[in-house]
């Protein structure tokens, strides 16, 4: 912010002019990105969430930029894009235990959800509050449903009204915020749809307790538009396709 003065009929008057911060709209950053190949010998490609080694495909790096595009965030809509920014002030301001979470935010998410999207029922089955810790950050692109996981997550949480639901239209969306303070070290990337062709999509075994599941990894594409949200603050959200 200037400060400063004219003079109007002799009297000073204080003139203040509004300056954006330079630190919220750095043009692009860069992010070694870890993809993935399945692997040589033609075997179906998997993962294990409760153990890193145990895998099979191949991991493919490359460095990619990324656009920040902070005042430019209605361009990217969650039907064109998938994913999308708003802004909502929480009234929760603890994340520090999950049953105070599943019982003060869980309710105001759904809430919130239904507003936004316009839906009619909102389940929410699951949480994860990340904390700043050299193993938290994702660094591999991945789109975690399938057509077939994603049924099966319907039958897996609504059991007793999984047929019904289906026979009409639903999404799994995530809904993402930063909780205590602006989000700059590595802060939540998307890659536009638009530019996310069929054959990029890996279908994969994912193994866990209860599982197996199934989930796609992302294969590169040079055309891949990656961008995220410079600064993101407890008061924005993003909701995603997941």
């Amino acid at each position: 912010m200037i400060r400063s003065y004219k003079y109007v009929r002799g009297e000073k008057v204080h003139l203040k002019t509004n300056i954006m911060d330079s630190k919220y709209y750095q043009a692009s950053t860069t992010g070694i990105f870890h993809y993935y190949l399945p692997p040589l010998d033609g075997s179906r490609p998997y993962k294990n969430i409760n153990d890193r080694n145990d895998k099979n495909y191949i991991r493919d790096t490359h460095k990619v930029i990324v656009k920040n595009i902070r005042g430019k965030e209605n361009a990217f809509t969650l039907d064109a894009s998938g994913f999308q920014y708003y802004k909502h002030e929480s009234e929760c301001k603890s994340f520090s235990n999950d049953e105070e979470i599943k019982q003060n935010y869980y309710p105001e998410s759904v809430e919130l959800v239904k507003q936004l999207m316009g839906a009619s029922k909102v389940v929410l089955f699951d949480h994860t509050v990340r904390r700043h810790r050299p193993e938290d950050p994702e660094e591999s692109p991945d789109k975690r449903q399938t057509p077939g996981s994603a049924v099966a997550r319907v039958y897996k949480h609504i059991p007793e009204e999984a047929d019904q639901l289906l026979e009409h239209r639903f999404q799994i969306i995530n809904l993402w915020r930063p909780i205590t303070h602006e989000s700059f070290d590595f802060p939540l990337g998307f890659c536009d749809t638009r530019t996310v062709k069929e054959g990029d999509l890996m279908p994969m075994t994912l193994k866990f307790p209860g599982g197996p599941g199934e989930t796609y990894g992302v294969k590169y594409n040079q055309a891949h538009e990656w961008v995220y949200l410079r600064g993101m603050a407890p008061d924005e959200i993003a909701l995603f396709k997941w």
